[in-house]
């Protein structure tokens, strides 16, 4: 069945880093987009990250952009989230998404704390 699983999640300092990997089963993986996208305590999903099935054209959330950085290994099955000077408001859980045509499926998360 298909699975996403998230790991890199934890407890970081700010401006500190962390690496968030996506590994996927279940499914073709090298035909969908990938996103990440974010849940702070109390508020609604937020889309943080974009990236094309290939593993081109990425894009972002103006609130990561220039920190955060997408990539995905085809070879792998593993989608990523190297995520730079990291600050308070960036707190959440983390999940991500695979995406083709009428298909979209979700992880579980990973919970990121940004505190001193």
């Amino acid at each position: 069945q298909v699975q996403l699983v998230e790991s890199g999640g934890g407890l970081a300092q700010p401006g500190g880093s962390l690496r968030l990997s996506c590994a996927a089963s279940g499914f073709t993986f090298s035909s969908y987009a990938m996103s990440w996208a974010r849940q702070a305590p109390g508020k609604g999903l937020e889309w943080v990250s974009r990236i094309y099935k290939d593993g081109t054209d990425p894009h972002y959330a103006d609130s990561v952009k220039g920190r955060f950085t997408i990539s995905k290994d085809n070879a792998k099955n593993t989608l990523y989230l190297q995520m730079n000077s990291l600050q308070p408001e960036d707190t959440g859980v983390y999940v991500c998404n695979a995406e083709r045509l009428i298909f979209s499926y979700w992880g579980q998360g990973t919970q990121v704390t940004v505190s001193s």
